[in-house]
């Protein structure tokens, strides 16, 4: 089987601009119930959009970083939530293309993709065992643990010096708890899981090295370029897209406020004044040239997995920094369009309020750390080891 092509990428966009009513609809009632809708997840799953990242031997599309962000702003612009637990669960599926490819054949082999969180701090320990391992833990940020059929955890094995690992076990296996009360991004339903004493067979496990370089052992033989590249950058861009499409939104709820809101003792409407005008036209620079930084990123990890050498530390710390520092200004802009729009963008049935809360949240991720990615990046162009894993 071949990658998508342009035609089959054209109709998934299609197909999911159809659904971007129903979303913005749900989007209240999803942080109301701190989770996402089900019937959402089950009309995107339809669309076809979370094949996006399966290999094509398995029915999947292949898709290229660029196609990544056109997909996930559609959902995300809709909901930022629910944007963030699609990118995530898009992105899941690159991940369970690095484990042996006996168990992408189990996995796949079903319904043709994966569902599930995946953490990326070692919650958990694993004791080596007959056939496989034995876990347990308590792994918090579970993104995409309400809608799961499998949870990607890692966790340190002892006696291993390789560094962390990561495994796959049946969402039946672990326990979820109801941990997740946030002041934003509530409609993730990011709560924590626990797995006891759980046996996991050696072929449902994945080192953590191999995978964060591009390298797992389950890369097909031919056209492994979408999963040649490291893991960091591709996550950074799935957790960035949810903070660009907000920020998307916040402008064109800007406008619209613009166009039809009269300001207190002055005569005409706000669109008429020089200074909003230039705070609309100077956010709308910002926000679009953090979206170039992000397509930037996207095509250059894309150009790594073309490359049969490996994506270098430096370039790696690089492109975290740089969708850090684009998350930034999304967030900033956003803070600063809220402050524009009176009181009444404060009112809880205003959208304007819940995508200021969810970008304030989403962008404390480990990943927007500016400053330690800036710290790792320093270190590696001075010569030093990185202070944090790339």
């Amino acid at each position: 089987m071949q990658p998508a092509t342009q035609a089959s990428t054209s109709n998934l966009q299609q197909r999911i601009k159809a659904l971007v009513p129903m979303i913005e609809a749900r989007a209240e009632q999803v942080e109301a119930q701190r989770k996402p809708d089900d019937d959402v997840i089950a009309a995107l799953a339809d669309t076809g959009l979370f094949r996006a990242f399966v290999p094509a031997a398995f029915g999947g599309d292949e898709i290229d970083t660029d196609t990544f962000i056109n997909l996930g702003l559609l959902v995300s612009r809709a909901c930022t939530s629910t944007g963030w637990v699609s990118t995530f669960y898009m992105e899941h599926n690159w991940m369970l293309a690095h484990f042996p490819r006996s168990t992408q054949r189990d996995v796949f082999g079903g319904r043709g993709y994966l569902l599930a969180p995946a953490t990326i701090s070692p919650g958990g320990h694993a004791v080596a065992c007959d056939g496989g391992y034995r876990i347990s833990g308590q792994w918090s940020w579970g993104t995409g643990i309400m809608h799961a059929d499998y949870a990607i955890l890692n966790a340190v094995v002892e006696g291993e010096e390789d560094g962390p690992r990561l495994f796959l076990l049946p969402r039946a296996q672990v326990q979820v708890l109801d941990t997740w009360y946030a002041a934003g991004m509530a409609g993730t339903g990011s709560n924590d899981i626990r797995a006891e004493d759980v046996f996991v067979p050696s072929d449902y496990t994945c080192p953590l090295k191999d995978m964060a370089i591009g390298r797992g052992a389950g890369l097909p033989d031919k056209g492994a370029a979408r999963y040649r590249h490291p893991m960091m950058p591709l996550l950074c861009i799935a957790a960035a897209i949810p903070a660009l499409g907000a920020a998307q939104r916040a402008l064109a709820l800007f406008r619209a406020r613009l166009e039809g809101r009269k300001l207190y003792g002055m005569s005409g409407k706000q669109v008429d004044r020089p200074s909003a005008q230039i705070l609309f036209g100077d956010a709308h620079a910002r926000v679009r040239a953090a979206e170039l930084t992000l397509r930037d990123v996207g095509r250059r990890l894309s150009d790594w997995g073309e490359r049969a050498d490996i994506c270098p530390m430096e370039d790696r710390a690089e492109m975290r920094l740089s969708a850090a520092l684009a998350v930034r200004e999304c967030r900033d802009t956003v803070r600063r369009l809220m402050d524009a729009s009176g009181a009444s963008a404060h009112l809880s049935a205003h959208p304007m309020q819940r995508i200021a809360r969810d970008i304030n949240t989403l962008s404390c991720h480990t990943v927007f750390d500016a400053d330690i990615g800036a710290e790792n990046y320093g270190r590696l162009l001075l010569g030093l080891k990185p202070a944090s894993p790339v």
